[in-house]
């Protein structure tokens, strides 16, 4: 069956999301790409089932995806993608990882390559599969969010979540 057909049937498909920003300094009040994947989640329809500001270090970042892994179909995490010492969000998530989407790095590079020229290449953005969750990580900039979530995340959504749910059929 073509993909356009099992997109047709995962119309409607509601998602379960947990949001986790992962940063040194934002907090609740400041974190405007959590806020930003919270607004684009409920206008399509989808629900954020959990939140949370984790430091950029490997326990709490584990820590907040395996209790987003009990409740959400997908993990959106936003911060620690870069090169930085600090980064640690990627690191963290590929050795979690039981089925790479390496399209989704790519796609967000290529995207931003657009917008920002040749520093595309500093994010090292990723996405895969863990526990039948949906893993997304996304640069901290606002308008990166926006970019992966407006032009990746939410088109597909929705097919990603049908497609893990009909394979444990």
């Amino acid at each position: 069956m073509p993909s356009s057909a099992h997109r047709q049937q995962a119309e409607g498909t509601p998602v379960r999301c947990a949001v986790i920003t992962v940063s040194d300094t934002r907090t609740r009040a400041t974190d405007r790409s959590g806020a930003f994947i919270r607004e684009a989640l409920q206008e399509a329809g989808h629900s954020c089932v959990q939140y949370t500001i984790v430091p950029d270090a490997p326990t709490p970042l584990t820590d907040a995806i395996a209790s987003g892994v009990q409740v959400a179909d997908a993990l959106l995490m936003t911060g620690g993608t870069g090169i930085s010492t600090r980064d640690l969000t990627v690191d963290v998530v590929e050795n979690l990882l039981e089925k790479p989407l390496p399209g989704f790095g790519e796609l967000f590079r290529m995207l931003s390559f657009h917008d920002i020229g040749a520093a595309a290449m500093l994010s090292r953005a990723t996405a895969g599969l863990y526990r039948r969750t949906l893993l997304f990580c996304m640069p901290g900039a606002t308008n990166a969010v926006q970019l992966a979530m407006k032009q990746l995340i939410l088109p597909e959504l929705p097919h990603l979540v049908w497609e893990i749910r009909r394979q444990a059929e």
